[in-house]
């Protein structure tokens, strides 16, 4: 959606290390383009919440959630998203990218419709709904910030070796399903048939880096999986180079869900796709 709109590329569930604190910080989406990158938020939050009960000073906000009218104190997701992306900057500086001032922005998206009234750097429901894929649009400025137009685009050498350097970033496996769903995780493992599992014993994370699923018989019970060699050439896998493999479509991909330890089952008809992290 968001390449669609701006152009650029999007890099999702990206995991970060964080020197600071020797773990990974998780970044739900950044977007590059040629003249700044942009760190995004999407924030699921439910009840209400409005600009009169959310207490920037403190660094926290309120919602009110339920018909009991119950309170809950949260992290202010624009402090969160900022850190997010500092901690980004500082990983691409050790990897060698050092980004000129100011390059990077940040926005939280709010999908609830009964979020509204929020500071700059939010996108709410009303503002989402009225995007709009021209530059000049209200979501376009509220996205990219208003000092945009004064940034100069990054020297095409930078652009390309920021990109190369995100895509091999660290990052969550995505699973996307039908109706457009997607999940993050990890990808465990195939389960069904001997001669299925045995079919499908190439894919790896250390070997494949994304898998599409097409369906190939007239009552759906087989299956033909594509997968990609992994590369990390800038120009990546060429179609000449992706293999398949043809399963019954009841083999099961299991799958656990991010920042949980719960396994999700899915058949394989209804995957769309499947990208591994190296």
């Amino acid at each position: 959606m968001f390449e669609k709109l701006y152009g650029g590329k999007v890099y999702v569930g990206l995991r970060i290390p964080d020197a600071d604190t020797g773990s990974r910080q998780n970044v739900d989406m950044a977007l590059v383009t040629e003249g700044d990158a942009v760190v995004i938020s999407v924030k699921n939050l439910s009840g209400t919440v409005s600009s009169g009960i959310v207490s920037l000073k403190s660094g926290s906000w309120n919602c009110e959630s339920g018909n009991k009218h119950q309170t809950e104190r949260l992290p202010d997701p624009v402090m969160e998203t900022k850190k997010q992306a500092s901690i980004l900057e500082s990983y691409l500086e050790q990897r060698g990218v050092a980004l000129p001032e100011g390059y990077f922005s940040c926005k939280v998206v709010l999908p609830n419709p009964n979020l509204r009234d929020f500071p700059f750097d939010v996108i709410t429901y009303n503002q989402w709904v009225q995007q709009k894929p021209e530059p000049n649009s209200m979501f376009s400025g509220r996205l990219n910030g208003a000092s945009r137009g004064g940034k100069k685009e990054m020297p095409e050498s930078l652009h390309q070796k920021l990109n190369f350097i995100l895509r091999t970033a660290p990052m969550w496996d995505r699973l996307e399903l039908e109706g457009n769903k997607y999940v993050l995780g990890e990808f465990l493992e195939f389960k069904g048939e001997l001669a299925d599992i045995w079919a499908l014993k190439n894919i790896k994370r250390s070997k494949v880096s994304h898998l599409i699923i097409k369906n190939i018989s007239l009552f759906g019970s087989t299956l033909q999986v594509l997968y990609s060699p992994r590369d990390y050439r800038s120009e990546g896998t060429s179609d000449s180079e992706w293999k398949k493999v043809t399963v019954r479509s009841s083999t099961e991909v299991f799958f656990r869900l991010e920042n949980s330890t719960k396994v999700r089952k899915s058949k394989l008809s209804s995957i769309i796709s499947l990208s591994l992290t190296a």
